[in-house]
Formats: structure tokens, C-alpha cells, sequence
């Protein structure tokens, strides 16, 4: 339940205790023209003069907005009502809507304190009215404040729970926006370090094979203008196959290496590229029935063969590398092996650079569960490893 819920019941409760003021006090003074009392225009004009005050009262801002003014206008009813009830008996019926007013405009200690005098002398005036005390005449004020009470005291309670659900709702609704902020935050952030990994993995490959292909045509010119022209040639492909990578991106698409073929062909013809442009020895081989895989697996494959390699060419001096690629009944198995000079795995762990070669592979393996291993001496080579424990669901993919 809601404030705004609770105030369209609270403006009809209001408008319900004007018309039962007015109807009362029109029960008293009609009550009071059919009876043959000697005191019959005092009671007319106590219930005018109740009349007005009341509702000039309720229209007044300040009543609404200061407890002191309610105080006030509230001391005017009362002291009018006590002498309409000294007026007539009649006047008891009013003690109703004044025990809801004191709940209502006065503090709670002092509101109970007002309806607790106002049944004394609601009791008090019918009983010098009637001569003797009867339990008609105790109950009746007695029991009518009591459901006042109750009525205000719980639509207080619910209120205030109202409130505090509302201010719980406020919270919530805040922390649900900073969390969607976090989330949009991390969301770009992760974006951000897969793009870097994308462009590192293909088209930096790609420009750092091109600026070594031009560099060997720079060094054939000009006695060897066919040495050089067939370095240009594979430079100017490199080029055109990094273009397709970037419109690819654009489009945040697979590769352009595994549309329309499978994994297997894909390492295929990035074994072949790859020895025709560095004139290394590159081995691929299929171990295993092929199946397809989810498309985040086999990008991920690609491309850490891709950086695998790239290493291999820049950084490793090898002469032969075996690219294998196993598929088993609990997995697939992506192996890269090459004869180079090798390092030592704790020493380039150990530097914390950040960079985007091996640390890279390996976030790139474990955001889909797999992982990665590296074993490398100096001297002997180095064998890269990356496993995926079953993430596909076992249909045959051509080769």
C-alpha cells in the first residue's frame, strides 16, 4: 500500500466527517423546533454558532498546518459543544466526530487526553440532563470513543507503515539504478578489454606481419624485384583479409575465417597463410571426429592459435610448429608446439605487465570455462595448450 492510496480514503474520510457534523447538528436543532422547550433558541443558536465555527475552521489553512491553531479551533469547538450538551442531551451525539478531530489534530498523548475528558463530560451532561446514571448512558460515549480510538490509532499504524514501505521502495529503487549503472559500467568494460583482444589477436597480427613483409620487399629492392614483388603481393593480402576482420567487427560478427567452414579448415588455412607469409614450417593436424562447436569456443580457438603463432614467428625463432587440434569424448584440446628459443612461464607471469600475448589467451580460454597451460625452456621450445571440457553438444561439423 501506497501514500497516494491512503490519502483518496483519507479525503472521503474528511468529507464524511463534515457531513456527519453538519447532519448532527441538524438532528439537534430539528429535534430542538419539534420539542416545546423554553430553551429552544438557545439551543438554535448554539448549533448555528457550532456550525460556523466549525466549518469556518476546516476551511483555514493554518488549522490544517499548525497544531497550534488546531488547538485553538479545537478549544472553541469544545467549549461551544459544552454548552450546546448543557443546552440539551442532544448535544451527546456530538461527542463522536470531536473524539476523531482531538485523535487526529493533537499529538497522541494529547489526543487521548482530550477524548478521556470529552466522555467524562459527554457522560457527566446526559446524566444532570436525565437525573440518574444509567448504563446506556456510560456505554454509549465510553464505547463510541473507544472506536474512535481504534479507527485512528490503526489508520495511524498503517500509515506509518506506508511510509516506511514507501521510503524501502525509494531505496530499493535507487540501488536497482546504481546497480544497473555498475553492471553498464562493467559491461563496458569487458567489451572494451574483448575488443583489445579481438584487434590484438587479428589486426595487429595483421599489420605486424604486412610491416615485416615490407621491410623484406625494402631490403630485396632493387636487385631482387621478384623476391620483393611477391613480398608486396602477401603484404597486400594480409591487408585485404585485416579489412574483412574489420568490417567483421563492425557488424560484431563470427570471423571471417570460420563463415561458412568449420574449425578445422579454419587452422588449416591459418597454418598455410601463416607458413607462406613467415616461411616457417607449419604442421596442422586433426586428432578426433570433428564436431561443431558453440561460436564462442571455436572464435576463441581461432584466435589463441592466431596469437600463438604470431609468437612463434616474432618472438620465439622457430623453424617448425605443430598446430593440433583434438577433439575427445570428455572435450576438445587445442595444442601449438614450436622448436624456438622458449622462456621461462614464471618469470613472464611474474612481471605483471598487463600485456595482451599470454594473459590475454589465457582470459580469453577461461571466460568459457576452459584453461590454459604453457610449458617452455629456455633453449627448447614451447608447447601451448587450451582445453574446453565438453561445451558442445556433439554435431558433426564438415572439415
Amino acid at each position: 500500500m501506497n501514500p497516494e492510496s491512503l490519502t483518496r480514503p483519507l479525503r472521503v474520510l474528511r468529507v464524511c466527517l463534515h457531513l456527519l457534523v453538519g447532519g448532527l447538528l441538524v438532528l439537534v436543532a430539528g429535534r430542538a423546533l419539534a420539542g416545546q422547550a423554553p430553551d429552544r433558541s438557545a439551543v438554535l443558536a448554539a448549533s448555528a454558532a457550532l456550525a460556523v465555527g466549525y466549518a469556518v475552521g476546516a476551511a483555514l489553512p493554518p488549522v490544517r498546518r499548525s497544531r497550534r491553531a488546531a488547538a485553538a479551533w479545537l478549544a472553541a469547538l469544545t467549549v461551544g459543544w459544552l454548552v450546546l450538551l448543557g443546552l440539551t442531551p442532544d448535544g451527546v451525539w456530538l461527542a463522536f466526530p470531536l473524539f476523531l478531530l482531538h485523535l487526529h489534530l493533537l499529538p497522541v498523548r494529547w489526543g487521548l487526553v482530550a477524548v478521556a475528558a470529552t466522555t467524562v463530560a459527554a457522560v457527566g451532561g446526559v446524566v444532570a440532563h436525565q437525573g440518574g446514571v444509567t448504563p446506556g448512558v456510560v456505554l454509549g460515549p465510553v464505547l463510541g470513543a473507544a472506536v474512535s480510538v481504534g479507527t485512528v490509532l490503526g489508520y495511524q499504524a498503517l500509515y506509518r507503515e506506508s511510509e516506511h514501505r514507501r521510503r524501502l521502495i525509494e531505496q530499493l529503487t535507487a540501488t536497482r539504478s546504481e546497480l544497473a549503472a555498475a553492471e553498464h559500467a562493467a559491461g563496458v568494460l569487458a567489451e572494451r578489454e574483448r575488443l583489445a583482444r579481438e584487434i590484438h589477436d587479428t589486426l595487429a597480427q595483421g599489420l605486424s606481419s604486412i610491416q615485416l613483409l615490407l621491410r623484406a620487399a625494402q631490403r630485396a629492392l632493387p636487385e631482387r624485384l621478384d623476391v620483393a614483388g611477391d613480398h608486396v603481393e602477401q603484404a597486400r593480402r594480409t591487408a585485404q583479409d585485416n579489412l574483412v576482420e574489420a568490417r567483421r567487427f563492425v557488424r560484431a560478427l563470427a570471423p571471417p575465417g570460420l563463415d561458412g567452414g568449420s574449425l578445422p579448415a579454419a587452422l588449416r588455412r591459418l597454418c598455410a597463410t601463416t607458413a607462406a607469409r613467415s616461411g616457417l614450417a607449419v604442421d596442422c593436424d586433426l586428432d578426433g571426429t570433428a564436431v561443431r562447436l558453440p561460436t564462442p569456443h571455436e572464435v576463441a580457438l581461432l584466435r589463441i592459435a592466431q596469437s600463438a603463432l604470431a609468437n612463434a614467428v616474432r618472438h620465439a625463432g622457430a623453424t617448425r610448429v605443430e598446430v593440433t587440434l583434438r577433439y575427445q569424448e570428455d572435450g576438445v584440446v587445442l595444442a601449438v608446439v614450436d622448436d624456438g628459443s622458449g622462456f621461462d612461464p614464471g618469470a613472464v607471469a611474474g612481471r605483471g605487465d598487463g600485456g595482451f600475448g599470454l594473459a590475454a589467451m589465457r582470459a580469453r580460454a577461461e571466460e568459457l570455462g576452459g584453461t590454459l597451460t604453457v610449458e617452455s625452456t629456455p633453449g627448447r621450445g614451447t608447447a601451448l595448450t587450451v582445453a574446453f571440457a565438453r561445451p558442445y553438444a556433439g554435431a558433426p561439423a564438415g572439415a
